[in-house]
């Protein structure tokens, strides 16, 4: 950060608002130059050229000067949250390292996720492995427990239970199901 970038900082200067976006390492939170907040210490500042550099970075749009414009700064953080647990779903997610790869606490987040979302996390995590499962019982000969293991749930039992859950059908019984549906539609193909 330059001395000019830091005095638009310090003096909440709007004329620099769209040119640079400053964030806070030891906050998480991103925001406009002409953001009226507390005043942060100057080497825990970081600039970036667009909003979107900043939550690439992991970090989440101010509350106050909403530096993003767009969505609500929730909504963003919960796209945040949901993006990384996109990407690692085979991971073993818990509250805290989302709370910690997201800049937040375990307890905000929860409730945040659950108020933006309707679903819990954890919920959300569980939709993402039974989807991708779902994905891999019918492209794919593996063993359902090497499915479970492959979506981040290496318990057998407890994966087949949960799949059972979401979809009604055991893992066995999908895969089946899906496998006739391809029979059938194959064999009106050669009709």
């Amino acid at each position: 950060m330059n001395d000019e970038q830091w005095e638009a900082v310090v003096s909440n200067n709007a004329e620099y608002d769209g040119k640079f976006f400053y964030a806070v390492k030891t906050t998480g939170i991103f925001c406009r130059p002409s953001c009226k907040s507390k005043e942060p210490r100057r080497d825990n500042v970081r600039v970036y050229g667009t909003a979107a550099e900043a939550m690439a970075e992991g970090f989440r749009p101010c509350k106050r000067c909403r530096p993003t414009g767009s969505m609500l700064p929730d909504e963003e953080w919960v796209d945040m949250i949901k993006s990384y647990m996109d990407r690692n779903f085979q991971s073993n997610l818990n509250l805290s390292l989302l709370a910690e790869e997201t800049h937040g606490t375990p307890f905000h987040l929860h409730r945040i996720f659950k108020r933006v979302t309707g679903l819990t996390p954890m919920a959300y995590a569980q939709q993402v492995r039974v989807a991708e499962a779902k994905t891999l019982l019918t492209d794919s000969q593996l063993p359902i427990a090497e499915v479970g293991g492959r979506v981040g749930i290496s318990n057998a039992p407890y994966f087949i239970t949960l799949f059972k859950k979401l979809t009604g059908l055991t893992p066995e019984a999908y895969r089946r199901q899906q496998q006739y549906a391809k029979e059938a539609e194959s064999h009106d193909n050669e009709q």
